[in-house]
């Protein structure tokens, strides 16, 4: 008995040496502001058929995204508002395959009322003290509200009076705040709850800037994460296509 109850000691203190069995990371994905509704709703039935899978989204600015992960931010997958940077990912062997287009975006003119802009050169007039749009230099919203405003020629007399949001989220908020009188915005964020069947919304002409083709990609850091290939699956599906469409995106022939 002596014996044994020191071989219990001796186990339980080399159990307690050794370090404890680490707990798998969540999958992380960095995902462009425009699909916080729509990704929601596509990682809850994910989760359902797949109990126990971790998967963390985080909304923000593609470009910003873009360049985090080409420093080593640590995503396993880019959903991005632009096909483009997940493509220069993969040309820098920063992906764990090619970038696969998913989607396109609208861009939709909102405004919370009284004033109801119905096309695109109406925000020429003054009455429109304030006109939001996401950021041109690092959001891909931002830059197809430019070529849109510059296309309806009326970049110049608009300018002045832009405020401009980190992404089209934050773009989306300055107008719900009453912090500016209308905005050029993602019409996926138009149709979200809270936002959908309120004030006025008219879209833009596709034929003012160039298209918004969003894209994905793999991370080179989750070439072996079978989650991540999962996922990626799951995401190209047509439910997830379908889910996609119902929230103001076109899908890809």
């Amino acid at each position: 008995m002596r014996i044994a109850r020191i071989l219990a000691t001796l186990i339980a203190c080399l159990a307690a040496l050794l370090p404890a069995p680490s707990r798998a990371e969540p999958l992380r994905i960095a995902a462009a502001a425009d699909l916080r509704f729509a990704l929601d709703e596509i990682l809850r039935d994910f989760r359902a058929r797949h109990p126990g899978a971790e998967v963390e989204a985080i909304y923000g600015s593609s470009g910003k995204f873009h360049a985090q992960i080409r420093q080593g931010a640590p995503f396993d997958l880019f959903l991005s508002a632009d096909v483009e940077l997940p493509r220069q990912l993969a040309a820098e062997g920063l992906s764990a395959g090619p970038a696969r287009t998913y989607a396109f975006g609208r861009l939709a003119i909102w405004s919370p009322g009284p004033l109801r802009p119905t096309d695109l050169r109406d925000l020429a007039d003054p009455a429109f003290r304030r006109i939001a749009i996401a950021n041109p230099r690092h959001a891909p919203y931002g830059r197809r509200a430019e070529e849109a405003l510059r296309a309806a020629g009326i970049w110049d007399k608009v300018e002045p009076r832009l405020v401009l949001g980190e992404n089209i989220a934050q773009a989306t908020q300055f107008v719900q705040s009453g912090n500016a009188d209308a905005g050029i915005l993602a019409l996926s964020l138009v149709l979200a709850p809270g936002m959908a069947g309120t004030g006025n919304h008219a879209l833009v002409p596709e034929t003012l800037h160039r298209p918004l083709e969003q894209g994905f990609v793999i991370l080179r850091r989750a070439a072996g994460n079978a989650l991540a290939h999962r996922f990626a699956g799951d995401f190209l599906s047509a439910a997830s296509r379908r889910v996609l469409q119902r929230h103001g995106f076109t899908a890809p022939d």
